[in-house]
């Protein structure tokens, strides 16, 4: 229950809940470590470190003989100078792939990175804090990354797909049962998620006083905690009127009355929700590619370029830190613009 508390309010306190029942499953000293990043971390990240260091001392008790002797919440401090180079190198090779709760589970190169990241995290932590004398989690290098293509929707794709979710005609009949009540707010939240390139979390975070149509831009919280304001065009300003004309109709569960989109049972919708109803209209658009909310981002994204050539512009509007992070996803659109550039300037006349 929401209660007063906004969307991002409510994530932290449960994300701080989750991370009190993981702490019960890991050794004492893991609470300092917490408390030690608790300034310059947000919760979501906390909850991550938690659930990767769970996974390693999961393994280290099964299949480190020093580990074995003990309950992984009885481990002492010095176990993690017992720990060596090797143990974690065999670790990162056990987590390709692993059996838990009958549940078959594999981690990718991403995946390897990003645990081996929070390992070497906790490891800084207590050596830098002199509490150990041994870091066998820096001699270990991150996986390499291999960059994917990015994914995006062409013109034409985007508009058959708002097309879909304005009039449904590819549906099944058990999904076209619900698309007569949905299909205003679906046609908002895709036409909204498309126009901004904002991420699925800002847009299920989203309020009702968020939205200012005098200056046509939307009150969103970035990642880190700091808000900001992105702005709109006409098409998403009149797929959002044309939904609030509803949502100012429909009475919301306790909790959810400030939310601005509503899920079927009126509650704030959530972002397992947004990625369903994505899949579903796209699955009528395209076979070949495999489109998700994050997928929308980067449609907008390369379109933003494409129409501007302004990569911090690009940058900036997505909300990414780095200027780095933007060059990597559009590496491919800057090359395409170096070609034409190279075409644009003549030394001769014909």
């Amino acid at each position: 229950m929401e209660n007063n508390r906004n969307y991002h309010e409510e994530q932290n306190k449960l994300n701080t809940m989750r991370m009190r029942n993981v702490l019960l499953e890991l050794p004492a000293f893991c609470k300092q470590f917490f408390r030690g990043i608790e300034n310059t971390t947000s919760t979501k990240t906390r909850l991550a470190y938690a659930y990767d260091l769970r996974v390693f001392f999961e393994y280290m008790q099964k299949n480190n003989s020093y580990c074995r002797t003990m309950e992984i919440k009885d481990f002492p401090l010095s176990i993690m100078e017992q720990i060596t180079r090797e143990d974690i190198e065999e670790y990162l090779e056990y987590i390709s792939l692993y059996q838990k709760d009958n549940r078959e589970i594999t981690n990718e190169e991403r995946g390897k990175s990003r645990k081996l990241a929070s390992l070497r995290s906790f490891y800084n932590y207590f050596y830098q804090s002199e509490l150990i004398e041994k870091n066998p989690a820096v001699l270990i290098p991150m996986p390499k990354l291999h960059e994917k293509e990015i994914i995006r929707l062409d013109a034409d794709e985007v508009s058959v797909l708002l097309d879909q979710v304005e009039d449904g005609t590819k549906l099944t009949k058990s999904q076209l049962k619900y698309h007569e009540k949905t299909k205003l707010r679906d046609t908002a939240l895709l036409t909204l998620l498309l126009g901004t390139g904002i991420r699925v979390s800002e847009c299920v975070g989203l309020d009702l006083d968020d939205v200012d149509f005098k200056n046509n831009g939307i009150k969103i919280r970035r990642k880190g905690g700091f808000e900001t304001i992105v702005y709109f065009g006409e098409e998403v300003e009149t797929a959002l009127k044309n939904y609030l004309e509803k949502r100012y109709h429909t009475i919301p569960l306790s909790g959810h009355e400030k939310a601005l989109f509503l899920s079927l049972q009126n509650r704030r919708i959530t972002v397992r929700a947004v990625e369903n109803l994505v899949k579903k209209y796209a699955s009528t658009v395209t076979t070949l590619k495999k489109i998700t909310p994050h997928k929308l981002r980067s449609t907008y994204g390369t379109s933003l370029y494409r129409e501007t050539g302004d990569i911090y512009l690009v940058a900036d509007v997505l909300g990414h830190k780095d200027i780095n992070t933007t060059r990597k996803h559009y590496a491919a659109l800057e090359d395409e613009r170096r070609r034409k550039a190279a075409k644009a300037v003549k030394l001769r006349e014909p």
